[in-house]
């Protein structure tokens, strides 16, 4: 029998000690992440992720991503220059191939799901 999983008071759930952000550009960054559940074929994985203020790169090279924003705010600057800032309670898609920056304006947290190619 395949069960389901809940997941509650995400504010709150514990993501152990923070870490150094390896693409971070400005603000000495520390982030950390607790994964919540993989799939059996490793290709889907949710989790939450927090991170402090400052500027950092990313790049969805290898899967894509949806990020639903707990708390914080958050600028997202995508190719060619184009600029959205995102808050708490708020959806956002990095599609497959997606590459940019993040401006943290404040201490960010958010309910990540990766989906591997």
């Amino acid at each position: 029998m395949i069960d389901f999983k809940t997941f509650a008071h995400l504010a709150h759930i514990d993501l152990g000690e923070p870490q150094p952000k390896p693409t971070s550009l400005e603000g000495d960054q520390l982030e950390a992440a607790n994964t919540l559940w993989t799939s059996e074929d490793g290709k889907i994985e949710v989790g939450v992720w927090e991170c402090s203020r400052g500027r950092f790169t990313a790049r969805r090279d290898t899967n894509s991503e949806v990020c639903h924003l707990v708390s914080g705010r958050v600028t997202l600057h995508g190719p060619g220059g184009a600029a959205k800032n995102v808050g708490p309670g708020e959806l956002l898609v990095l599609p497959l191939g997606w590459e940019g920056e993040w401006t943290i304006h404040e201490k960010t947290r958010k309910l990540y799901i990766l989906h591997a190619v």
